[in-house]
């Protein structure tokens, strides 16, 4: 929280240029809706921001205790921000629990605001403490704000006529209006929207607002040591915003595709965390021509989408890696046959139920490798929220031009954070149409496109193109079932060279910051940019010579990166993983490039990138 002025007349506010707050509680204080009003308000007030919801692993952890604790970070500025915040300014703990688990991330000095009515010996114990924090003078490095908020919300809304265990409910609004007073937000769009929200329980939605309003109000009358907080708005392009999260901008861009292409969407998933919010989103869009189909089981739903596909449409699965792992036969069937199809992979802490709710890059060899045979794929990674839309537009360029299924990796992070979003003009984007073939002479499924090496594409039931396809190997002259040495050979060496051809297509790989050649190449993919971005950019600042490379085509991995990489003395590779692109880079390329692994179930920050090129810079 790096302070610039003290003084904004009237308030005589201190001004930042940037700071993180974290609210944390119970799962069911409403920490997740507290931050997403409040990144709403920050939003209206013109302030660049990221957010991090980071959520408990249990379905219903018991109450009070650290393994039901939800936080939601927001960082928020008036410069660009690229990331959710390392340590944070301000830390919101609704009970002891959210204070044991969430304290040791509050840099010191920083401004810790705990509601004292939850601090009862029998949540202590649940959280583990021995005697309360707030009396044994252990939080003395920092700014403490002791309220008792659980009696001032019942207080606050005593002429509602709502039950104890109701009135209690209030008390996350009742601590965004203190919130919004100690950082200066307008509290209306909050009203509007629970008013909107409770339209059929007016009783709900005034009570709310009551607890809202009676924590703004405290903080205006308080006596405290500090007058509160102003972020001025962010220097942003001038243009018609919202906040989106990874999962919405799939979704757009999914059904943004699809219409480029003029085709239409089916998409068969089956529910796991954190990839279901895809098919929540995709279900709202039916008017666009998406059809959603929730499947039995993983195998079911990636069989419909590539079955969909066969039909004309685009099929596009979802899952996160143990559901990958359930689908990869059916996208060896997709290999084989040669369908178009999607296969978004939000990928979460592993292996096998692992951590659900806690992100991971761990899922790069199962997406480039993990199939039986040589069963060549190609592989995107989205690097935010926002990037979501574009990587989703051209999964299904690719997908639809080269007649093969295609990755797009996101992560648990990605998905649940939410960013500003400059809404587009769908028609600035170039379409790419699918042509069907409708010619029935010398028709065979697998004739093929001579550029590209993508077979032809026929709706069953074209007059004289009635065909069959299936996972046995075709020949190639005919597209009939061969079990020819010679055939398989030559199919074989097809299907990886037009999975060879995409780069073809694609541009160049670029150098985010920096220069082309030097002493330190950080090279990253997926929700790694942004602390990499920012690491990268500080270093320079600082006179090391850093610079910033960031993937989005994995497999195949753009024509000029080998060349682009030897330009440099070492190469650095964050990721959330044990190693698996640097091991990659190192095998297709041999250049010496170096691990930076972190498997923790939480994003990079920012000063452990800086760390590490300092290490290497110096070593």
């Amino acid at each position: 929280m790096t302070v610039a002025t003290l003084e904004e007349a009237p308030l005589k506010r201190h001004e930042l240029e940037s700071a993180v707050v974290r609210f944390a509680g119970d799962s069911g204080d409403g920490m997740q809706l507290t931050g997403g009003q409040f990144t709403q308000a920050t939003a209206l007030a013109g302030n660049d921001l990221a957010t991090f919801p980071d959520f408990p692993a249990e379905i219903r952890a018991p109450v009070g205790t650290t393994f039901g604790v939800s936080a939601f970070q927001i960082n928020f500025g008036s410069r660009a921000i690229r990331t959710s915040g390392d340590d944070f300014d301000c830390l919101v703990a609704m009970n002891p629990a959210a204070l044991k688990v969430e304290l040791k991330g509050l840099r010191k000095g920083g401004l810790l605001i705990v509601d004292t009515g939850a601090f009862n010996d029998r949540n202590l114990k649940k959280a583990g403490f021995d005697v309360n924090p707030l009396e044994d003078n252990s939080l003395d490095g920092y700014q403490l704000v002791k309220i008792d908020i659980s009696s001032l919300t019942m207080e606050a809304v005593k002429e509602s006529g709502l039950s104890k265990k109701d009135a209690l409910r209030c008390k996350n609004m009742w601590t965004l209006g203190y919130v919004y007073w100690l950082f200066g937000r307008d509290r209306q769009p909050t009203i509007d929207g629970l008013r909107a929200k409770f339209a059929s329980k007016p009783d709900i939605a005034e009570a709310n607002i009551a607890a809202l309003n009676a924590g703004h109000a405290l903080g205006e009358t308080s006596e405290v040591d500090f007058p509160g907080y102003h972020v001025p708005p962010a220097d942003i392009q001038p243009g018609l915003y919202r906040t989106v999260t990874g999962a919405e901008a799939l979704a757009y861009g999914l059904a943004v595709g699809t219409h480029l292409a003029d085709v239409p969407m089916f998409f068969g998933s089956y529910p796991i965390t954190p990839a279901s919010s895809l098919l929540h989103t995709l279900a709202r869009l039916k008017q666009f021509n998406v059809t959603t189909f929730q499947a039995e089981d993983e195998i079911a739903a990636a069989c419909s989408a590539i079955g969909a596909s066969y039909t004309g449409s685009l099929g596009v699965t979802s899952s996160s890696g143990p559901g990958v792992a359930l689908k990869t036969e059916a996208i060896g069937l997709a290999i084989g046959v040669e369908l178009p199809l999607v296969l978004v992979n939000v990928q979460r802490a592993g292996p096998s139920t692992g951590m659900p709710t806690k992100t991971e890059q761990s899922d790069l060899f199962q997406s480039v490798f993990g199939r039986n045979a040589d069963s060549p794929v190609v592989v995107l990674a989205a690097r935010s929220p926002v990037d979501c839309f574009e990587v989703a537009m051209e999964a299904v360029r690719i997908a639809t031009q080269f007649m093969t299924p295609v990755y797009l990796l996101s992560d648990g992070y990605i998905a649940n954070a939410s960013e500003p979003w400059l809404i587009p003009d769908v028609d600035s984007y170039e379409r790419f149409p699918v042509s069907f073939r409708t010619d029935p002479e010398g028709f065979h499924p697998f004739l093929r496109n001579p550029e590209t090496l993508a077979r032809v594409w026929a709706k069953p039931g074209t007059p004289g193109l009635e065909h069959r396809i299936g996972g046995i190997e075709k020949d190639y002259n005919s597209g009939h079932i061969s079990y020819a040495p010679e055939n398989h050979q030559v199919m074989t060496d097809t299907r990886a060279q037009k999975i060879a051809n995409v780069a073809k297509t694609i541009p160049d790989q670029a150098v985010e910051i920096g220069n082309e050649r030097g002493s330190l190449a950080v090279v990253g993919w997926g929700s790694t940019y942004g602390p990499i971005n920012r690491a990268v950019s500080n270093m320079r600042d600082a006179g090391l010579d850093a610079s910033h490379i960031h993937l989005r085509h994995i497999w195949p991995l753009p024509a000029n990166l080998g060349e682009l990489l030897a330009g440099y003395d070492k190469v650095l590779v964050p990721e959330m993983n044990n190693g698996q692109l640097v091991k990659l880079l190192r095998a297709e390329y041999l250049v010496p490039a170096k691990g930076l692994n972190k498997v923790a179930g939480q994003p990079f920050k920012i000063a452990e990138v800086e760390a590490a090129i300092r290490a290497e810079l110096e070593s």
